[in-house]
């Protein structure tokens, strides 16, 4: 009996012993040890790959066993793992291997949308192990930790690798992507910054206090409800947010490159954070993730690392809107079905964009609102004080002027954001300020006394909560980081508080 190593990913990655056996009887093949449709479509697969590599099937019963036989396996990337388990039967070989492909009839080697994910997850649970995989995503692979990445093109380099030493040799993958050569570091820790800015806040005119409040949200990763009327620049200061984002670590980078896999898309490592933005008429399934017989990835968990975009906020169920207390709050989600109970990381800053009432020109000094106070009541019914809470930065937009002209550049915010994510680092922070949990704030938001005054008397004159209180200390850190002070000044404790929706 022969064996190689490969893993599936269900709730978690599992890993498996893929096992052959050649046994008297009438001549067959078949796979065992709950194998779904995509693998048992394997042997037709298997079967002409290695016909075309002029192998020939002895009279016998070929058995191939995925070990442990109790767990679900799927996916096509156990192709090229029992094709050389049938083809060398005969040879001795190095059976440490984890090997992954899918095989083309004439015997070429395919990557999956999901194998990714499953190579990520795979390296959390193992210190070490050598891995063979197709040459298109081996330079993807060669940047997940613990691994020593062996790369084919075809069966034939396959079966090749596993009987010539030289060729194997050969076939390491020594080099890096070219994402991770420019890192720069900070603290003995490597980040990939970003030097793309498509979307400019140039293309802004005047919002010099949006402007402001965008600023400071990317700085800590605070979530931000912009409220104006219809084309003040919403949507386009949303958009612009994930441009001027502190840059990712090679992990986070490799994180949501793994959480995008697992969405089934082509992936390819970037240095801009994700941006999501579904529309108020999806369904909380596509949101939040779910199914109704797997756990499958939502918006919320794609948006992981970067941006969760609320355009049209009170158009949003009311259902959907109080689903997002546990992601925003605990950042993270658990989804749970019968067969299978997954947690997805949802460390994302939530941007959401409301008109003021249903017509759009309450704010307006130029139109006139047709709206009742019933039907603007109405409308902002399905925000709850709860979920207005959860926003830590409240932007009421301007109208747009013909004076108003363009302030300041994406490339000239993200030069402050790189300043105050390196002052979080060196202070020892492990998430942004935004992220902090109640015992980093009590060590890092440190106030003057003036400070505290000022704050203790906004609790008594706002009724702010305990966490209305964290969100305005919060936010007082990355005013004060954007100042460069160690101490949280009056000042700053007084902007934070400027930017509190009244009620919230």
């Amino acid at each position: 009996m022969k064996s190689l190593k490969c893993a599936t990913f269900a709730d978690e990655v599992q890993i498996v012993n893929v096992e052959s056996s050649f046994l008297r009887g009438l001549p067959g093949f078949s796979v065992v040890g709950l194998a779904n449709t995509t693998i048992k479509e394997s042997e037709n697969r298997i079967k002409a790959a290695l016909l075309n590599q002029n192998f020939n099937f002895p009279p016998q019963k070929i058995v191939i066993n995925l070990s442990p036989s109790d767990i679900p396996k799927r996916g096509s990337h156990f192709d090229l793992a029992i094709a050389l388990l049938i083809a060398l039967q005969k040879e001795n070989f190095d059976e440490d291997f984890f090997v992954f492909g899918e095989l083309g009839l004439s015997g070429e080697l395919k990557s999956t949308n999901s194998l990714f994910s499953t190579l990520l997850f795979l390296s959390q649970k193992v210190k070490y192990a050598r891995i063979l995989v197709p040459k298109n995503i081996a330079l993807k692979a060669s940047s997940i930790p613990n691994f020593e990445v062996y790369a084919v093109e075809n069966l034939d380099e396959a079966l090749k690798f596993f009987s010539d030493d030289e060729f194997k040799n050969n076939s390491l993958v020594s080099s890096m992507h070219p994402l991770f050569k420019n890192c720069i570091e900070i603290n003995n820790q490597k980040f990939v910054p970003n030097f793309n800015f498509n979307f400019d806040f140039l293309d802004i005119k005047g919002q010099d206090r949006a402007k402001r409040a965008c600023l400071i949200a990317t700085c800590g990763m605070h979530n931000i409800l912009f409220e104006g009327s219809p084309g003040s620049g919403k949507s386009m200061c949303a958009k612009r947010l994930v441009y001027i984002m502190p840059p990712q670590s090679i992990n986070e980078v490799l994180l949501t490159t793994a959480y995008e896999s697992l969405n089934n898309k082509e992936i390819e490592f970037s240095a801009i954070r994700p941006f999501r933005n579904p529309h108020h008429t999806s369904t909380r399934s596509s949101i939040f993730g779910g199914g109704s017989h797997s756990a499958k990835i939502g918006e919320v968990a794609l948006a992981n690392g970067g941006v969760l975009f609320f355009d049209e906020f009170p158009h949003f169920g009311k259902k959907i809107l109080e689903s997002l207390r546990e992601p925003l709050e605990d950042n993270k989600i658990l989804i749970s079905r019968v067969n299978s109970k997954v947690c997805y990381e949802t460390k994302f800053l939530f941007v959401a964009a409301q008109n003021p009432c249903p017509c759009g020109n309450l704010f307006s000094k130029k139109s006139s609102c047709v709206c009742s106070e019933m039907e603007i009541k109405r409308y902002k019914s399905t925000i709850s004080s709860p979920i207005l809470d959860r926003i830590d930065i409240y932007v009421a937009m301007d109208e747009i002027d013909k004076n108003d002209k363009s302030t300041i550049s994406s490339k000239e915010m993200y030069e402050q954001v790189l300043d105050v994510f390196k002052i979080q680092k060196s202070r020892g922070q492990k998430e942004l300020n935004g992220k902090m949990s109640d015992t980093e704030i009590n060590r890092f938001c440190i106030l003057e006394n003036s400070a505290k005054e000022a704050l203790e008397q906004a609790i008594s004159k706002f009724n702010l909560s305990q966490r209305g209180i964290n969100k305005a200390l919060k936010v007082a850190r990355s005013i004060a980081d954007l100042s460069k002070s160690e101490i949280i000044m009056k000042n700053h404790i007084l902007e934070s508080l400027s930017f509190r929706q009244r009620g919230a």
